[in-house]
């Protein structure tokens, strides 16, 4: 302590040489403590000899411990040594069985893995795919978060997403192969569709008209007992054909087996694409859809390729809303009427292409009816069908002209086959067929005797058959447009007009205009036309009891019927007026007058004697014009007397032509009164009034030209002879 004190002074105590006194002081301090060192162990130096050689007696007696202890040691080892196997054993035995619990522990964690892991296995073999995924998933986020250490779960692990993209490719496969099989089979699924909508309208219909049965027969009396029967015949075989397909009621479900659209979606939803699912999915549809849209170019000869047309697509678009109802977001409402509005462009654009093909008008009638079950059929599964049923109007149209054309073949073999002479009747039987086919009312001719003549030609109540006929073919397509009886009438009467006013009418000119129709023909003509024109109200009364739209209505349209037959008699009256005057220049052109004889033969020429025997043959046709009222009478007459005028002139025309011929030089005044002869059976022909109905000598006065430019050459040649002489 006096150092430390003595240490600190010195260091801390600012006074020169401090550290030099300071390490004196230490150095002194040092020597002394040696000194009490060397005392005390010269005091203890005996005890540590006494204690060295205590330690040296010892010696010997260690040296026999240790021996004794040496072989005590060997024994107790050699003693011990199975002691030691043993509980090395011991140990060993401890150690496997930790380490079996160990395993046992670690087998337990492991083996739900195992088992799910083998599950997913089973379930990818039976083609469980969804349910796999479920198990992947259980997998993932429960059963190897435990086992992670493990290698194996490394390599489940690896395994998972190829799994995973095996099952998405396996459900692509299978998604294909469905798409590829409502491909083919759409048509029959289409046709399935159409069918039980047709079966299900035709059933609706029937019983709405067996709850208008007894209203029906009293507005159709002209035509219920046809229509009762085939109504009759159609309900039989409708309920017959239900009887025996009722047990066979197949619907799209039925046809098509959708798994592996579900089964794909959820697994691709499962997995988070599904919106590449749906993409891909509308993105094949839409091709589908264009492949189905595209008609085959000989689809218009047949009805077979129409009906497989819209087969198909009724077939696409069944799929397409059982789709919509039974999957959540793979198709849309928005999508199915956006395909739906693309494809009813395309189809419209191929029916108005394609229809323009077809000339027959059955054909053009199959293909209508096949649009309004297609229409109907997609109208069940709420698509709108508008659009259809306007293109129907246009077909309708095209419908129209062909019955046209086909009519107009019709009327013509039936013009062809006439024999252009009144319809002879032996009995009442015969009378009663003719009045049953055509509505000929005659009191004066019913109180004849038989056997008698109808007035009219055969083909009168043939033609007014096939008016009533077309009229049929016509309502046949106005049925089932949804269209109320006010619109089907007037289409009905427009169509008619149209039959009459253009294709009866041109059929009627043409005949008028061909060669071999005389002038017997052409008066019979007349007389047919008459009739025809008189029973155009019998054929609106048909048309009314067809629609059960009255007459009376302000926007009925009327039969035009009356000018298309006033154009049919004045061509034919033209056309006796041209053939009589072609029938005069035939026998002038045969005259053979010899305008230097010398003196006449006393009698008129024979063409002259010919060709008025002609004309008196002819006139006496005109008796049988129909002349049953005063206007048939009035007409008769008039064409008549303008036949007769016509001719008298036109002959008087060219007698004065041959006078006035340029190359002919001279003539004798024998040949004058030759050809005054001539002149004079004219005039005796036209004062013998070969048609009644002329006043006082308006005939005669056809000739009175003639007369005088004869007197003037009469005159001319006697100057002529007085000069001579």
């Amino acid at each position: 302590m006096i150092f430390l004190f003595v240490f600190n002074r010195s260091v801390y105590d600012d006074q020169p040489n401090a550290h030099q006194r300071f390490m004196e002081k230490l150095d002194a301090c040092i020597r002394n403590h040696d000194r009490e060192i060397e005392k005390m162990c010269n005091f203890h130096h005996q005890g540590f000899v006494d204690a060295i050689t205590e330690l040296l007696k010892v010696r010997a007696d260690a040296e026999k411990l240790k021996v004794q202890v040496t072989d005590t040691n060997r024994r107790l080892q050699d003693a011990g040594k199975e002691v030691i196997a043993q509980t090395e054993e011991i140990i060993r035995c401890r150690v496997q069985q930790r380490n079996i619990t160990t395993v046992v522990e670690k087998l337990q964690l492991c083996l739900p893995v195992l088992e799910m892991y083998s599950k997913l296995k089973e379930q990818m073999n039976v083609k469980r795919y969804y349910s796999a995924l479920k198990t992947m998933e259980q997998l993932e986020n429960l059963y190897l978060p435990r086992v992670s250490q493990y290698r194996f779960c490394q390599i489940m692990i690896e395994n998972l997403p190829k799994l995973r993209e095996e099952i998405k490719e396996i459900s692509m496969s299978d998604l294909k192969d469905f798409l590829e099989s409502i491909r083919k089979h759409s048509d029959r699924i289409g046709e399935t569709a159409m069918k039980q909508a047709q079966q299900q309208k035709t059933f609706s219909t029937a019983l709405q008209k067996q709850n208008n049965v007894n209203y029906g027969r009293n507005m159709r009396l002209g035509r219920s007992r046809i229509m009762e029967s085939k109504h009759e015949i159609t309900l039989k075989r409708t309920f017959e054909e239900d009887d025996e397909h009722e047990e066979e009621v197949l619907t799209a479900q039925d046809l098509v087996d959708f798994s592996p659209v579900y089964r794909c979606l959820h697994i691709y939803s499962v997995l988070g694409d599904g919106e590449i699912f749906e993409n891909y999915y509308r993105k094949q549809r839409r091709k589908q859809a264009r492949l189905v849209l595209q008609p085959q170019s000989s689809m218009h000869e047949t009805v077979e390729g129409y009906r497989r047309y819209f087969s198909q697509i009724v077939g696409f678009f069944v799929v397409e809303d059982h789709i919509l109802h039974v999957t959540q977001g793979l198709v849309t409402r928005t999508y199915t009427d956006e395909l739906w509005n693309m494809a009813l462009s395309k189809i419209i654009a191929v029916l108005r292409t394609h229809s323009s093909y077809c000339s027959d008008p059955d054909l053009v009638l199959e293909l209508k009816n096949l649009i309004v079950v297609f229409a109907d059929t997609l109208q069940g599964y709420g698509f709108p069908v508008n659009r259809l049923f306007d293109l129907l109007f246009e077909i309708r149209d095209q419908y129209n002209e062909t019955l046209l054309k086909k009519w107009s073949g019709l009327f013509r073999d039936i013009f062809e086959a006439d024999n252009y002479s009144p319809i002879p009747v032996a009995n009442e039987e015969e009378y009663k067929i003719v009045i049953s086919k055509f509505p000929f009312q005659d009191p004066e001719l019913d109180k004849q005797s038989f056997p008698k003549k109808l007035p009219m030609s055969q083909s009168v109540p043939q033609i007014y058959i096939q008016v009533k006929e077309f009229i049929y073919a016509s309502l046949k397509f106005s049925e089932s447009l949804h269209r109320s009886s006010t619109e089907i009438d007037d289409m009905l009467r427009k169509s008619t007009n149209l039959l009459l006013t253009r294709t009866l009418s041109s059929c009627l000119q043409n005949l008028i205009k061909k060669p071999h129709i005389g002038l017997t023909e052409l008066v019979q003509i007349i007389i047919n036309t008459t009739h025809l024109e008189q029973a155009c109200k019998y054929l609106e009364d048909f048309i009314s009891n067809i629609t059960n739209i009255s007459q009376v209505t302000v926007h009925t349209a009327r039969l035009y019927g009356l000018s298309t037959f006033k154009d049919a008699r004045h061509a034919a009256e033209g056309e006796i007026y041209t053939k009589l005057n072609q029938k005069i220049d035939e026998f002038i052109q045969i005259a053979d007058y010899d305008w230097t004889m010398s003196e006449s033969d006393g009698r008129a020429s024979g063409y002259l004697m010919d060709l008025i025997n002609f004309l008196r043959s002819t006139f006496q046709v005109f008796t049988h014009l129909p002349n049953n009222n005063n206007d048939h009478a009035a007409m008769s007459g008039k064409v008549a007397q303008t036949a007769c005028m016509s001719a008298c002139q036109h002959l008087s025309t060219s007698l004065m032509q041959m006078l006035l011929d340029s190359e002919l030089k001279q003539i004798s005044m024998g040949a004058i009164q030759q050809f005054n002869l001539d002149v004079i059976q004219c005039e005796l022909f036209a004062s013998s009034e070969p048609v009644p109905g002329f006043q006082g000598d308006t005939l005669q006065l056809a000739f009175i030209d003639l007369r005088q430019n004869e007197r003037l050459e009469q005159k001319e040649q006697h100057f002529c002879s007085v000069q001579e002489e």
